[in-house]
């Protein structure tokens, strides 16, 4: 597995990522917002690829590097890749990429009382990474839960 930033031809390759998970956050795919928040990513070199020997998108991640408070934008492994340490890899090359110095990163995943929370395997795979919860997020945009999760970078 290589880790690299993202290119503008992994584009298509990231919306069939997100197709994979929609079911979990609501449409993405078609949403020209969230179509240009990958562009703009790829743009700023602030998105993260990792892909197999063979080119294949393993899985993505769009950063923000504002310090002292990071942001993991989005996160997602293919289906068919998860529990393989794609994830890690991910967070791991962003922190060292874009993390400069004490502060911390956050993301929001979901609720503990989201369908999601347990079939996703999100909020344990945060917390194998020392994220910890923290306080609770604005629903996502198919009105489920939401929380914050934060790991401090020193």
């Amino acid at each position: 597995m290589i880790v690299r930033l993202a290119r503008e031809q992994d584009f298509p390759g990231l919306l069939g990522l997100a197709s994979q998970v929609e079911h979990w956050f609501g449409p993405m795919v078609g949403d020209p917002g969230f179509q240009s928040a990958v562009e703009k990513h790829i743009r700023r070199s602030t998105a993260v690829v990792a892909v197999s020997s063979r080119s294949e998108l393993l899985g993505g991640l769009l950063f923000g590097a504002e310090p002292p408070t990071y942001h993991v934008h989005w996160l997602v492994v293919s289906e068919k890749q998860r529990g393989k340490g794609v994830g890690r890899a991910l967070i791991a090359d962003a922190t060292r990429r874009f993390v400069l110095g004490p502060g911390s990163i956050e993301v929001v995943t979901f609720g503990a009382d989201h369908p999601g929370a347990v079939a996703s395997g999100a909020r344990v795979f945060y917390e194998r990474l020392d994220f910890t919860p923290a306080e609770a997020a604005d629903p996502g945009p198919e009105g489920g839960s939401r929380q914050i999760y934060r790991l401090t970078v020193v």
